[in-house]
């Protein structure tokens, strides 16, 4: 027997059409008045409306903060923390992509409090008290509701986390209908960075527990079965569902069994270039598979009949191979970018990417394999 800790969202609502009752559910909280967190373009595409009626029914009233940015600056975190204060906020909703999810964790917290956002990046170092928080997903991908991670961009271009048990909300909602209308290029980032999750869930080096392996493995499984019925048609709401179920359950493997090299690799492409997360780890997946397939080919060989049910395989060794070659398989048929190039990213500067990913070391820690500068180097250049 392994000794472990876990920890997650102490309660979830996967329901469709769940997110027309935000207002009631809020009410139970105790929250009166609430700053919902979101980006202008969910506003603009309707999806906030069933929200704000069902408030109204509630006689639970909400403000709206929209001005979310991608891959959050401090100072668009700190504009929220604004918000909150000045509509006089007793509780916080996050409703979007995991910008606004972690957003609204980090509005939560420093909203009450006297906390600077600079002086609490790191594991452990947030203090409570935080304000009720209610988080909505409307991508399966990043699993922000149920981790207990923020992760902002410094004016220096650097991602940083915020780690404490205090940003778990205390009521996740999955609502299929707000992810029908993401394009396929969305659905896909989002969901291979789901994948990704799972992955490194179960083979991270420290951490890993049972209660995560088993939840990786049903990830995997939901997700890998899943994503091609969603490019393919967006409007598939059981498809849409089993996607947001995978995104939940591999958001929870991985809170309790961090990520690794992949994550790692991939915060510098968001800090400099502004490469959405999913499609950083799309890209450096494949590499980063083959990499560490000395170290982590055992469990490779475990991962490989989730994304290939019914499949038999003669050896572990073959196992593998087919697992590595199903991942790159799967991300090559996505609508999305497949090499750095393509996004702005010259030969010039993968060193500097390099030296950045060296300095993620709260993941890197947790990579099968040890990552040195010049592995981080060449696998960048096998991505490029």
């Amino acid at each position: 027997m392994m000794d472990f800790v876990f920890e997650t969202t102490p309660k979830l609502v996967c329901e469709v059409g769940a997110a027309a009752r935000l207002g009631e559910m809020a009410k139970d909280l105790g929250i009166r008045r609430a700053l919902i967190v979101t980006d202008a373009g969910l506003v603009a595409a309707g999806l906030l409306e069933p929200v704000e009626a069902g408030f109204k029914t509630a006689g639970t009233a909400c403000a709206l903060f929209c001005d979310v940015l991608a891959d959050p600056p401090e100072e668009s975190v700190a504009l929220a923390v604004q918000a909150a204060r000045a509509a006089g906020a007793d509780g916080v909703i996050g409703f979007g992509g995991g910008s606004s999810l972690d957003t609204a964790k980090l509005v939560a917290l420093l909203a009450g409090t006297a906390q600077e956002l600079p002086d609490i990046y790191g594991i452990g170092l947030a203090k409570g008290p935080r304000l009720p928080l209610i988080q909505v997903p409307t991508t399966a991908g990043t699993g922000s509701e149920v981790t207990p991670i923020a992760i902002v961009t410094t004016p220096t271009s650097e991602k940083k986390g915020v780690v404490s048990s205090l940003l778990y909300p205390d009521l996740a909602v999955l609502d299929a209908r707000l992810t029908l209308g993401l394009p396929p290029w969305v659905t896909a980032m989002t969901g291979i960075d789901a994948m990704v999750h799972a992955i490194e869930a179960y083979t991270t080096r420290y951490k890993k527990n049972p209660l995560s392996d088993s939840l990786a493995l049903r990830a995997l499984g939901l997700l890998s079965g899943n994503i091609r019925a969603v490019i393919a048609d967006g409007r598939d709401v059981a498809a849409r569902a089993a996607m947001l179920q995978g995104s939940l359950l591999a958001g929870i493997a991985f809170a309790n069994a961090p990520v690794g090299a992949v994550h790692a690799l991939a915060y510098p492409l968001g800090g400099h270039f502004h490469v959405p997360h999913g499609l950083s780890n799309a890209l450096m997946l494949g590499p980063v598979l083959e990499f560490n397939r000395p170290a982590a080919g055992e469990l490779y060989a475990e991962l490989a009949p989730a994304i290939m049910p019914g499949r038999s395989f003669a050896t572990p060794d073959e196992a593998v191979a087919a697992f590595i070659d199903a991942m790159r398989d799967l991300v090559a048929a996505m609508p999305i970018e497949q090499r750095l190039e393509q996004l702005g990213v010259r030969q010039d500067d993968l060193p500097m990417l390099a030296a950045d990913a060296m300095k993620v070391q709260r993941l890197l820690i947790n990579n099968r394999r040890d990552v040195r500068y010049d592995d981080a180097l060449e696998l960048y250049r096998q991505a490029w």
